[in-house]
């Protein structure tokens, strides 16, 4: 943590309050991490300014705009030099239906989560990679059939103490 602030109690509830409630007032999250307004809004500039907090979000409820499929697909490189990996991530960065990309241990390279309209545009949308030749040996996909837990939140307080 080279350089960052170090975070004590209170930075880590504001951090859990705002994960779970961007859009608290600064008079709220003060009140809930038991703090006057004004230092309470010096720590979220801070936090802000460290990095610690990288972006304001809506979570939006896809189901209520339209049909939807969540694919959760496994990709592996047929080479593996570092320019293969470095040429997959900027263009696979590209394609706007891939919500998350992660490099990963073990059977397969990269972990890789997209939204479509239907399984056929997610098809598509997979041809289209395949024809960009960015190194993809071959795919696994796994189709969603119910998320069972997609809150995102992270449990702060659990993964920063040591016992």
């Amino acid at each position: 943590m080279n350089g960052l602030p170090k975070l004590d109690r209170i930075d880590i509830n504001i951090l859990s309050q705002l994960q779970r409630n961007g859009k608290l007032s600064n008079v709220d999250l003060a009140a809930a991490v038991g703090l006057s307004p004004s230092p309470c809004l010096q720590r979220v500039k801070r936090l802000e300014k460290a990095g610690y907090i990288e972006s304001y979000r809506a979570l939006i409820n896809l189901r209520k705009l339209s049909d939807h499929v969540i694919v959760f697909t496994e990709v592996t490189l047929a080479d593996h030099r570092r320019n293969d990996f470095v040429k997959f991530e900027i263009e696979i960065r590209k394609n706007p239906h891939v919500t998350e990309c992660h490099l990963v241990s073990g059977g397969y390279d990269y972990l890789l989560k997209f939204v479509a309209r239907s399984v056929p545009q997610y098809q598509e949308i997979m041809e289209n990679i395949l024809d960009r030749n960015i190194g993809v040996d071959k795919y696994f996909s796994y189709i969603v059939i119910k998320s069972v837990i997609a809150h995102g939140e992270i449990p702060i307080s659990d993964i920063l103490s040591d016992g």
